[in-house]
């Protein structure tokens, strides 16, 4: 007899999605109008980290917004992206973004709590690092609790994985 069915849910990112969709945001700051003579530009500072940087507020916002737009038509949830709020940095403005991988543990175990208390009878989760791992006796039952996680907001990206 087989294990019972299980899958994971986690939330990560692919870097190279976000990676194309930086370089499409570059492209079009170098190429509008709008963003000509305001030194808008947008890298990355680190491993997770993007920065922007323009002349004005106004402008670092624009660009935040067209990078925001190409990382939704990569299919990449705004919801992985953790913007921080526009600062003036000497003439210029910036804005520092995250790209969040991986389940902290406080929302972990919000999402455990919300499948013990609402899923259905038997179903458990563990928490495994920054995943989760769901169990239980019936397929339909992991079903339900995939359905039942889509409608809620966890502040988080979920993808479901590993579904056997």
């Amino acid at each position: 007899m087989a294990a019972n069915p299980s899958f994971d849910i986690v939330s990560k990112v692919d870097r190279q999605e976000v990676d194309n969709a930086l370089r499409q945001a570059e492209k079009e700051l170098s190429t509008r109008f709008d963003f000509r003579g305001t030194g808008a530009e947008i890298s990355w500072s680190g491993e997770e980290a993007i920065g922007l940087q323009a002349e004005t507020e106004e402008r670092v916002r624009a660009a935040l917004d067209v990078f925001k737009e190409k990382l939704v038509k990569r299919n990449i949830s705004l919801k992985s992206l953790d913007a921080g709020d526009a600062r003036p940095s000497g003439k210029v403005f910036k804005i520092d973004c995250k790209v969040i991988q991986g389940i902290e543990t406080d929302k972990a175990k919000a999402i455990s709590k919300k499948i013990r208390d609402e899923g259905p009878k038997g179903v458990q989760a563990q928490i495994q690092g920054d995943q989760l791992r769901v169990t239980g006796k019936k397929r339909d039952d992991l079903q339900a609790v995939i359905s039942l996680l889509k409608g809620e907001d966890f502040g988080v990206a979920l993808q479901f994985t590993n579904y056997r």
